[in-house]
């Protein structure tokens, strides 16, 4: 990975640094009993009542030795406690009057974070430096920023500049920077074995034909862990067209594969206990002449056929062979993200990503874990009673079912289909994206869901 974020954090050793007061609303009263005159006074002449997110320089004693003050009701857990600053404070070193930074420490680094492939960026670039008395925490939070800023980068880059190859071209770096066993199945193997992500990726234009990248890493006695990322590097809705409003985002239906990408980077580079299976199926949904149609019925690798009833409703079916693929070699447990459904935003707007679990345990490991490390996850439920939409007069199932209800749902219950019977699967519909920004977490690409699994594998697997 990139060492962008490297030395934003340092051990605290007692060098020089300019302190920052973050004070919580209820302790408003009390912190500002204790300053002396001078801070009082600039308090007043700032207006500060103690609501959250009240900030002012701090006068010291000399005219250079000013500090920094937030009122924040974040909790102290909070990755993004003391974000806003980590953005807006000149460049220097930091550290925090009371306590640890802990938990914002990360915050602190993604809120350095810039996109600037296309334009750069206007605000100031220079390191603002955070120390901490836990540095053996530096390599880790550093590792986790630099894996969301990965997904960040893949999904705000233009659909013209990362189609199939480009993703393929990221796999086999990640492969080469590991030690990992990287392969590519497309062309005549792709036919013959992924029929579903052929018939979805076959109309693109010569050198982004779809293809099934994998790449396997760890020792084979470990348990085999499988984590899939759908790469549609651009959705077009096939000759089930969007309107432009639809398609306008969707250079971010690779976010299920940049998730993946990164994740799988953080098993690797935590040397986690497992044999881990990479597998992103990449394609673009294009419109040509020999595009997939409504109506047809397509063979799978599993052996049903499906019939296509939608061709925007494609993510699922190239899912639907990669999940297949992973199965084969019987893994331990089954990881698959993907930007799936607009019934899912519906459901839970655009900062929860929808997990959908086989396995309770499993969901419940999660749902805390994304809790404690604040990247929220919300559980929809597997619902059998919903099968019975896939229902077809000329095929095994549909791909979509008619209606459009319980989008989210029907679309996990189709990938279900796929998934060997007794292997625990979690499925995450996210949104890859965030429509305003908030501090540390710019409007643009994003990783949701990522740092909860990856405590949850780490927890697992971890030695």
């Amino acid at each position: 990975m990139a060492d962008r974020f490297a030395g934003l954090l340092k051990a605290d050793r007692g060098q020089p640094a300019r302190l920052i007061h973050v004070v919580h609303p209820d302790a408003w009263e009390k912190w500002l009993g204790t300053q002396p005159p001078r801070v009082r006074t600039a308090v007043a002449a700032h207006r500060l009542t103690g609501k959250a997110g009240n900030r002012a320089v701090l006068p010291g004693d000399k005219a250079d030795e000013w500090s920094m003050l937030l009122v924040c009701n974040e909790a102290a857990s909070s990755p993004w406690r003391i974000a806003s600053l980590g953005d807006q404070l000149p460049e220097g070193t930091y550290r925090l009057a009371e306590g640890e930074p802990g938990a914002a420490m990360l915050g602190w680094l993604l809120a350095q974070y810039r996109f600037e492939r296309y334009r750069k960026d206007d605000k100031p670039t220079g390191p603002r430096v955070l120390l901490t008395g836990e540095p053996a925490r530096i390599e880790e939070i550093t590792r986790i920023a630099e894996a969301t800023a990965k997904v960040r980068d893949l999904v705000n880059t233009a659909a013209a500049d990362l189609g199939p190859a480009e993703l393929e071209a990221e796999a086999a770096a990640l492969a080469k920077t590991h030690g990992a066993i990287f392969g590519v199945t497309k062309g005549d193997a792709l036919a013959k074995g992924y029929p579903m992500i052929l018939a979805v990726g076959q109309a693109a234009a010569k050198g982004r034909e779809p293809r099934l990248i994998e790449l396997e890493w760890g020792n084979p006695a470990h348990p085999r862990v499988a984590i899939i990322g759908k790469g549609v590097c651009f959705d077009s809705g096939g000759l089930d067209i969007k309107p432009s409003a639809g398609m306008r985002l969707m250079k971010k239906d690779m976010g299920g594969a940049a998730h993946a990408l990164a994740l799988a980077g953080l098993v690797m580079a935590g040397r986690l206990k497992v044999r881990l299976h990479l597998l992103i199926p990449a394609v673009e949904n294009s419109i040509a002449g020999n595009a997939f149609r409504p109506g047809d019925v397509l063979a799978t690798r599993k052996g049903l056929t499906v019939e296509n009833t939608n061709t925007d409703a494609e993510g699922r079916l190239i899912l639907g062979d990669t999940i297949t693929r992973a199965g084969e070699d019987k893994p331990a447990l089954i990881i698959d993200f993907a930007t799936l459904t607009g019934a899912a935003r519906v459901a839970l707007g655009p900062d929860l990503p929808a997990t959908f679990a086989n396995d309770d345990d499993l969901a419940e490991e999660l749902l805390a874990a994304g809790t404690a490390v604040g990247d929220p996850l919300w559980r929809l439920p597997l619902w059998d009673g919903y099968d019975e939409m896939f229902a077809s007069d000329v095929a095994d199932l549909v791909n979509a079912p008619d209606g459009g209800y319980a989008g989210a749902v029907t679309a996990a219950l189709f990938l279900r289909r796929f998934v060997p019977e007794n292997t625990p699967w979690v499925h995450f519909d996210t949104f890859a994206w965030r429509t305003s920004a908030k501090p540390g977490r710019p409007k643009g690409g994003e990783a949701l869901g990522l740092r909860a699994t990856w405590a949850v594998l780490k927890a697992r697997y971890g030695g």
